[in-house]
């Protein structure tokens, strides 16, 4: 048990070095949670930076979900005995909730951080690589066809879910961490939700395939 407590303290402290904040520091003090939609994720930092610094944010952001889900959760820690085996299987489960509690509530940058989109799916491709494929096309789908980004991620999670229950190994603690996963997802675009609906988001256009074709119509 113990074993669980200090990976998830570390997964956290992981997770609250958050890729946007990061390179707007080593940018000359950028903070995009300043600028455009407010959000301390990749999305805003290529609507209100540049292609290169939303690729570094998007690197950092998945590369440390890997790590936790990838390298922490598996990682023998010194000085502390390791769980029992009914309890060690939680591992990637309290690492991958933990890193995204961090990115979306960084100790770091006053518990101000992004979405956790990108930490998700770096935490699922450290975890189980298999399950990343099926988020990742319906979150292409999604944005191919509705053009909003934050619905895409929303329709990521829930493929997640669907995936880790439909899996055929032991999966309670994945799914476990799906479903957290998910409803953090769901949590963090709350506004999103809020302007899809009051028709006021703003369309991803250069990936909306389907919108670009009405409008050469």
């Amino acid at each position: 048990m113990t074993e669980l407590i200090v990976k998830g303290v570390l997964g956290y402290l992981l997770g609250s070095i958050v890729g946007s904040l990061l390179v707007g520091r080593l940018r000359g003090g950028v903070d995009i949670r300043r600028l455009g939609s407010g959000n301390a994720g990749a999305t805003n930092a290529l609507r209100t930076q540049s292609k290169l610094f939303a690729f570094w944010v998007l690197l950092i952001d998945i590369g440390k979900g890997w790590v936790a889900t990838g390298l922490l959760a598996k990682a023998r820690i010194p000085g502390i005995a390791p769980a029992p085996a009914e309890w060690g299987v939680w591992a990637v489960a309290v690492c991958g909730i933990a890193v995204m509690a961090g990115h979306i509530y960084p100790l770091w940058h006053g518990f101000r951080g992004g979405k956790g989109v990108a930490t998700v799916g770096g935490a699922v491709l450290g975890a189980a690589p298999v399950l990343f494929i099926p988020m990742l096309v319906i979150w292409l789908l999604a944005v191919i066809v509705f053009g909003f980004v934050g619905l895409a991620s929303i329709l990521g999670a829930l493929t997640f879910v669907v995936a880790a229950g439909a899996d055929a190994s032991p999966r309670m603690p994945m799914l476990t961490f799906a479903a957290v996963s998910a409803l953090l997802i769901v949590f963090t675009h709350r506004t999103n939700i809020a302007r899809m609906l009051a028709g006021t988001e703003p369309r991803a256009r250069r990936l909306w395939l389907l919108g670009a074709a009405r409008s050469r119509s």
